[in-house]
């Protein structure tokens, strides 16, 4: 008898063994996952904190963007770089709710928990949360307002309501009219589905403070001109972007010739200042008088004797243009770029009113205007009293930006303030009561886990947080739809009233991002390491 029952009592071990395991490994995804959402909760929101995050080389960033937070922090839980993927995709798709989308992930996470604790199988779980993501997408759809791109007072909304969860929420009633005419500026509102946001050209200067931010409709260089005593200002401006560099040629070997006389070394120094020479009276024959000049690697752009030749010839000078510049440059002014002297033809160039040198804080930037084409590109030079405050200034323009394209993309808005969450909630509750078995469970616990987004914006914001979600659940059972967490007045009013708008596209990119990542994790029962 020993002998039989050994082998069936190993074999019933290691099946029990490996029906633990996978919960095991669920229960550790979850709790790491967990753990990365609610790492960022605290920075939701108008009353979120701020996060500082010192790298490992002693570069210091502050931010409360989601997508910015995860991005910085090191994480080795691969189910928690999930939700480091999410937010990074979240950015991708919408560019604003990066830190809702992973809120909600860590809540609709912890709803999988409970719900495997019932007994409930993953799989069902996961089917479940994938019809209440759909269901929501819709119910979103149904209660969100369209917009018109010429209705400028709405786009402002959105994006003033981007920014007041930023360090800079202060200037939003600045940057928020930016972001606006900077995205119609680059757009055709009648036919445009998107945004090429690498039209609207950042630009970072030390100095002043983020009142000093200015929206050009043109182009603007970093560096200043580069003349001997040449212009720093041109009306009328012909612009001709160069590839090549105007100084002596340098032989594709390494060699050293002997001068041994100063008749042999007066005819070298001669045929260099003809060769410069010849060049430049190319360039000023073509009719240029503003001349770009693209950064290059193996030997100078541009000697000073051809700067002396050029300055002389009354031609302003811009060099050590980046590669990656040059498109945008070509858009903008309408040239071609050109990459030898036989090339530099007047077709070939670009036409602007004014290019001129401007003082900024304690440096000198050059300005493009008033283009003889405009290409639909225009800077936003962006001003800050220090380095973090700069970044993060930069941050928070992108995303209204990308509030702007969500607009573009989808002109439909909905309320903001936890609104919508509290709506999806009551209404996926409703629609529970009509399933049975365990959909209904799965379809409830989804519902209840979208009321993390006001629940937190009430904890952040230092109200009591399960008195102001009951009240604003009861206020849209009555039916309010737009009832919102009023953050100023620390109550629950009429949100559109406080003009709290963000677009639909936000919202329903953030719940199907966060079901799916959900989806991912609960279908995953072993983790199986690999080694190379």
């Amino acid at each position: 008898m020993k002998g039989k029952s050994g082998p069936s009592n190993n074999a019933s071990r290691s099946l029990y063994k490996d029906k633990e395991k996978p919960t095991q490994i669920r229960y550790s995804n979850i709790t790491a996952a967990k753990a990365v959402a609610d790492a960022i909760r605290t920075s939701l929101g108008p009353r979120g904190m701020d996060k500082m995050i010192q790298s490992s080389n002693g570069d210091v960033t502050i931010t409360n963007d989601g997508a910015t937070i995860l991005k910085q922090m090191q994480v080795l839980h691969p189910a928690a770089k999930m939700l480091v993927e999410l937010s990074k995709a979240q950015d991708v798709e919408a560019g604003d709710g990066t830190t809702s989308v992973c809120v909600i992930a860590g809540s609709l996470l912890d709803a999988c928990h409970n719900l495997l604790a019932k007994g409930i199988h993953p799989t069902s779980i996961s089917e479940a949360f994938q019809k209440a993501s759909d269901k929501a997408i819709k119910i979103l759809q149904g209660i969100a307002t369209p917009v018109k791109l010429s209705d400028r007072e709405s786009l402002l909304k959105s994006a003033s309501t981007s920014l007041n969860s930023k360090v800079v929420s202060q200037y939003s009633s600045l940057l928020s009219p930016i972001a606006v005419d900077a995205v119609m500026k680059v757009i055709d509102p009648a036919t445009a589905s998107n945004v090429d946001l690498r039209d609207i050209k950042m630009m970072k200067k030390l100095g002043g403070t983020v009142d000093d931010t200015e929206l050009i409709d043109g182009l603007v260089f970093s560096q200043k001109t580069t003349g001997a005593g040449g212009p720093n200002r041109v009306e009328k401006a012909k612009i001709g972007l160069i590839q090549f560099c105007i100084s002596p040629p340098k032989t594709d070997m390494d060699n050293s010739v002997i001068v041994s006389d100063y008749t042999q070394m007066d005819r070298v120094l001669r045929e260099e200042r003809q060769y410069i020479l010849d060049i430049v009276k190319k360039v000023k024959k073509a009719g240029c008088n503003v001349l770009l000049i693209q950064k290059s690697i193996l030997r100078d752009a541009v000697s000073d004797l051809a700067l002396h030749f050029l300055a002389k010839m009354k031609i302003l000078v811009v060099k050590d243009i980046e590669r990656e510049d040059i498109e945008f440059v070509c858009k903008s002014v309408g040239c071609k770029p050109i990459a030898s002297i036989d090339h530099f033809l007047p077709e070939n160039m670009g036409s602007a009113e004014l290019v001129e040198e401007v003082q900024t804080g304690t440096s000198k930037i050059v300005k493009i205007t008033g283009m003889a084409i405009p290409g639909k590109c225009v800077t936003v030079l962006m001003r800050g009293s220090n380095k973090l405050v700069l970044e993060e200034a930069d941050r928070s323009l992108h995303d209204a930006l990308c509030v702007i394209r969500c607009l573009v993309k989808e002109r439909f808005i909905i309320a903001g303030g936890g609104a919508p969450e509290v709506e999806l909630s009551l209404q996926l509750m409703e629609y529970a009561n009509t399933l049975t078995g365990t959909e209904q469970y799965c379809f409830r616990a989804f519902a209840e886990a979208l009321e993390i987004i006001p629940f937190t914006l009430a904890e952040n914001a230092g109200l009591n947080p399960i008195a102001t979600v009951t009240e604003l659940r009861n206020r849209h059972a009555e039916g309010e739809i737009t009832a919102g967490i009023n953050v100023r007045k620390g109550a629950i009013t009429n949100i559109l009233e406080e003009n709290v708008l963000q677009p639909l596209l936000v919202s329903t990119s953030a719940i199907h991002l966060a079901s799916e990542t959900v989806r991912s994790i609960m279908k995953i029962d072993d983790i199986v390491m690999c080694i190379r």
